[in-house]
């Protein structure tokens, strides 16, 4: 695939490099080169260190922990970039960190999702391509495009291998009203009702369950959520449909956040298995023997050629 990109380049910052290295695996091309350090006063330095004059630049940064960091080192190489002539300067992202402020919740509450929009096109992005926001509406923060991949067939495909064999009735469960719509989305390819927890959230990052909606009682249940942060949410809705008769419950969600107490919250939680996506690196010191993750590289590396060679993205939607 390689020859197609005589004017493309990738190139990446400390957000998720492993991920940026697949990608450039998956389409046959070098990894641009590049130093994202820091002087030492903390202040963020960027190095190209080849010409991208006239070339189309793909970024890929996950904005995760630490986001402001990262975020940083996105803005600046875009704006390297864009002050080195790049043809068309296109901001990868698999983990959009800020998704969750997309409204004011209470009064005097900022909306830094839409801040972070346009702070990445002012530095000079053109385009964004992302997965499994927390809320879908956040692409229309952008005045640029934004191509919205979904991790859902990665799930779809990762059930229908591993449990074709295995004699379940399965039921894929909502952790709270917000994941409805992925549960319906990952149900339906396997051919299985869903169930809807109903929580309350008292305070930020604290969550407690209320009702369980559907029948869960001796099924095999799936969570699915876009992402797992403190861990909470994911925890507590394993454990009240474990207590409410589930045979079993597995979990799968985007993007591994994973902050505060969510390490040992899932290890102690009746949670089978816990799949995540790669787009933020699970690193060694948070892997779990119940943990899985699922490569997301191929499906961007797809996104990231036909984007380039001006073809449409809805076959990766399947």
């Amino acid at each position: 695939m390689g020859a197609y990109f005589s004017e493309f380049k990738i190139f990446c910052g400390n957000g998720n490099p492993e991920l940026a290295q697949e990608i450039c695996d998956c389409l046959g091309v070098p990894l641009g080169e590049a130093d994202v350090k820091k002087f030492s006063d903390g202040e963020i330095a960027v190095n190209i260190h080849e010409s991208v004059r006239g070339k189309d630049c793909y970024i890929v940064q996950s904005t995760c922990d630490p986001v402001n960091d990262n975020l940083m080192e996105l803005c600046i190489m875009i704006d390297a970039m864009k002050r080195a002539s790049a043809g068309r300067i296109n901001a990868v992202i698999p983990y959009y960190g800020y998704a969750r402020q997309d409204r004011t919740a209470k009064p005097r509450d900022p909306i830094t999702a839409k801040l972070v929009a346009e702070i990445l096109q002012a530095a000079g992005a053109e385009r964004v391509i992302t997965m499994d926001l927390h809320a879908a509406q956040i692409q229309g923060f952008f005045d640029i495009p934004v191509d919205h991949l979904q991790g859902n067939p990665l799930m779809v495909k990762y059930y229908q291998d591993e449990l074709k064999d295995k004699d379940l009735d399965l039921v894929v469960v909502s952790p709270d009203h917000g994941s409805v719509g992925r549960a319906r989305n990952l149900a339906e390819p396997l051919g299985c009702p869903i169930a809807i927890i109903d929580k309350r959230r008292p305070r930020p990052n604290v969550s407690e369950i209320m009702n369980i909606i559907g029948d869960i009682e001796g099924k095999d249940c799936i969570l699915v959520d876009d992402l797992v942060d403190t861990a909470g949410t994911i925890c507590n809705a394993a454990n009240a449909i474990k207590e409410r008769g589930a045979k079993s419950v597995r979990a799968i969600a985007t993007h591994a956040v994973l902050s505060g107490p969510a390490i040992e919250r899932i290890e102690a939680a009746a949670i089978d298995e816990m799949v995540f996506l790669n787009t933020i690196t699970l690193h060694e010191d948070k892997m779990l023997p119940k943990f899985k993750t699922l490569s997301v590289a191929n499906l961007f590396a797809q996104a990231i050629y036909r984007v380039y060679n001006n073809q449409p993205l809805s076959d990766l939607f399947k």
